[in-house]
């Protein structure tokens, strides 16, 4: 089992499935805005939870993505790897309509492909997206 994980994260790019790189994308967007939201001061659990929902659920995500893309602070290269991982097939959410889902899986698999790719770019996206607060 172990042996095949590392295979598939040895996969770059097209070779490795876009729910892949969603999945590791969220893993690490959730540490990025947890890390934040604690370096920002908040001490309590329930504090630090709600104000992750501003960032990590669904709904945010739809909101940050929308805005990378109207702000233009995306490239053409990293709106197709949205758009792969928005495409990609995956199950129906039970907490959100299915767009909502699709687009905030598009950019968990962005930041998944860049933290793979261009870990820098990929820091450079999580900072802008915490510097430009709750939508």
């Amino acid at each position: 089992m172990y042996s095949f994980l590392f295979l598939c994260y040895d996969l770059v790019g097209e070779e490795m499935n876009n729910l892949v790189l969603a999945y590791l994308g969220d893993a690490v967007y959730e540490l990025y805005i947890r890390e934040y939201l604690i370096k920002s001061g908040l001490a309590k659990v329930n504090e630090l939870q709600n104000a992750s929902l501003n960032y990590v659920s669904a709904k945010a995500q739809r909101r940050i993505l929308e805005e990378l893309i109207n702000r233009e602070f995306l490239t053409e290269e990293e709106i197709t790897i949205v758009n792969r991982g928005r495409n990609a097939s995956s199950h129906a959410s039970k907490t959100t309509d299915i767009i909502t889902y699709k687009k905030a899986t598009g950019l968990e698999c962005l930041i998944g492909y860049l933290y793979k790719e261009n870990k820098e770019r990929c820091n450079e996206i999580l900072e802008y997206i915490t510097n430009l607060g709750e939508l």
